[in-house]
């Protein structure tokens, strides 16, 4: 189903494409991407998507960032376009070497919220990050803890809306925002 995009337009990503649940997707609403892909636009220059191919395919097709940004994802479907890389979360060390250390800003959605799942992330996450970038995440409350003490993110105010998760996932980031300090009107109070 899609979901209007500010306006009243329909989000293009979210029209084209449906979630594949053997691949465990499940699409944040268009306002969450909205708020997401702000906040990449504001902060990054070259950034890295892990999993997360709804806020890539989302950003402004003629942009900068969106030219120099790359998509990691199991879905091949993305395969022929250009910066796609066929991401398995299981073998970090595949990641080619010419884009370690290359991006300032990772956006992570992990198809699984556990610790070793996590610990892969992180792995990848440190291996592609420059010096000083930043990290956008979202995953469930309880793992705050464990996400803090591998890449130093805490929650932020605003919480992502993901219309067919049965649970409420929390965003998280290793930098201040003030968009981000904002309650996310879809949401209920969840505090």
């Amino acid at each position: 189903m899609a979901m209007a995009a500010p306006g009243g337009g329909m989000n293009a990503f979210l029209t084209k494409y449906g979630e594949k649940e053997d691949l465990n997707q499940y699409w944040y609403s268009n306002h969450t991407i909205k708020v997401m892909v702000d906040e990449v636009v504001a902060n990054a220059t070259k950034a890295c998507f892990l999993s997360t191919p709804s806020i890539y395919f989302s950003l402004p097709k003629k942009s900068e960032v969106r030219k120099q940004s790359w998509l990691f994802d199991l879905d091949d479907q993305w395969a022929n376009l250009p910066n796609y890389f066929k991401y398995d979360y299981n073998f970090p060390e595949q990641i080619p070497k010419e884009l370690h250390g290359t991006f300032d800003y990772i956006v992570i959605d992990p198809p699984f919220i556990t610790e070793e799942v996590w610990e892969k992330y992180g792995e990848a996450t440190k291996m592609l990050l420059s010096p000083n970038g930043k990290v956008l995440l979202t995953t469930i409350q309880e793992n705050a803890p464990m996400l803090e003490k591998l890449l130093g993110v805490k929650p932020r105010q605003f919480a992502p809306s993901i219309p067919h998760l049965v649970y409420q996932y929390a965003l998280y980031t290793n930098y201040e925002s003030d968009p981000l300090a904002e309650v996310n009107p879809e949401i209920p109070s969840w505090d």
